[in-house]
C-alpha cells in the first residue's frame, strides 16, 4: 500500500492543482448542477402540491426534498470524467506517452481524479450534508441522522464512485474505435441519469424500477441515497451493497480486458 501511494501520489497532487488552477470552471460547473437541482425541486414541489395525497410511492414531500439534494450530492461526488480524459488523449495522441510509463493506466486517472475529489469534499459534501440535516431537523422536530447508517452511506458512496469511474474508463476506450465521444457522451449521461434514479426515483417505476435496481446504474446514486434516508431494511442494505461490490469487480476486470483489446486498434492522431 505504501508503495502504491508513493507511486501515484504525484498524480493526486496534479489533480488537486488542476482543480485549483481551473477553479472558475469548477465553480461554474458546480453552479450549473445546483441550478439543475433546484429546477427539479420546484418540479417535484408542483407535483406534490397538485396531488391529493401527502405520500407518493412511499415518499412524503420532505422525503423528496432530501432525496433530491442527496441525489445531487451523490451525483456530484461520484462524477467521473474518465471517459473524457481517455478519449481526449486518444484523439490528440498523448496516450502514447502514457502507455510507455511504468504505471497502471487506470490508476493514473483514478488517483488524478481523487486529487480533485479532496477539494470537492471540502467545498460541497460538508455544507450540503449539514444543510440537509438542518432541514430534516426543522421538518421533523428532531435530529434524524443515524450515525451507523451515515457510515454505510459513505461506504456505499465510495463503491458508487468506483463503479462510475471504471464504467467511464471503459466507455472512454471506445474512442479507440469511434475517435470522438462528445455526441455519444451526452446520450450516455442522459441515459445514466434516468437508469440511476437521479431523474425519477426508481420506486415510482413499479416493477420496471425494481428490475433497474439490479443494474449497475442504480448503484451510482439510488442505493446510497436510500441507505442515507433509512428506506432500506438491514437485509436490503446487505444485498444492494453486495451488488455494488460485484459490479465494481466486474467493471475493474472488464476495463483490463477492454484495454487489452483496444490497444490492438491504437492509431495515434497528432502527437
Amino acid at each position: 500500500m505504501k508503495r502504491l501511494i508513493r507511486i501515484y501520489k504525484p498524480f493526486t497532487r496534479a489533480g488537486l492543482l488542476e482543480m485549483v488552477t481551473y477553479r472558475v470552471n469548477f465553480l461554474f460547473f458546480l453552479l450549473g448542477e445546483i441550478m439543475r437541482c433546484f429546477v427539479m425541486f420546484f418540479v417535484w414541489k408542483a407535483v406534490f402540491d397538485s396531488s391529493d395525497s401527502s405520500t407518493l410511492y412511499g415518499f412524503t414531500y420532505d422525503n423528496m426534498v432530501v432525496y433530491l439534494f442527496i441525489t445531487f450530492l451523490c451525483g456530484y461526488i461520484t462524477y467521473s470524467d474518465g471517459s473524457y480524459a481517455v478519449g481526449k488523449e486518444i484523439l490528440d495522441g498523448s496516450i502514447a506517452m502514457r502507455m510507455i510509463k511504468p504505471v497502471d493506466f487506470d490508476m493514473c486517472f483514478l488517483f488524478q481524479e481523487l486529487g480533485g475529489k479532496i477539494l470537492q469534499l471540502l467545498i460541497v459534501f460538508a455544507p450540503i450534508t449539514i444543510g440537509v440535516e438542518t432541514y430534516r431537523w426543522i421538518a421533523n422536530g428532531a435530529f434524524m441522522m443515524n450515525v451507523p447508517m451515515f457510515f454505510l452511506f459513505i461506504l456505499s458512496l465510495l463503491l458508487a464512485y468506483g463503479i462510475n469511474f471504471f464504467f467511464n474508463v471503459i466507455y472512454g476506450f471506445l474512442a479507440f474505435y469511434l475517435k470522438n465521444l462528445w455526441g455519444t457522451g451526452i446520450i450516455k449521461n442522459v441515459i445514466m441519469d434516468f437508469l440511476s434514479g437521479a431523474t425519477v426515483p426508481l420506486a415510482f417505476m413499479g416493477s420496471f424500477g425494481k428490475a433497474l435496481g439490479y443494474l449497475p446504474f442504480a448503484s451510482l446514486s439510488y442505493t446510497p441515497v436510500m441507505i442515507y434516508m433509512g428506506m432500506y431494511s438491514p437485509l436490503e442494505i446487505i444485498f444492494y451493497m453486495s451488488l455494488q461490490l460485484v459490479w465494481l469487480v466486474v467493471f475493474i476486470v472488464s476495463s483490463k480486458l477492454v484495454l487489452s483489446s483496444a490497444m490492438k486498434r491504437l492509431v495515434v492522431h497528432g502527437g
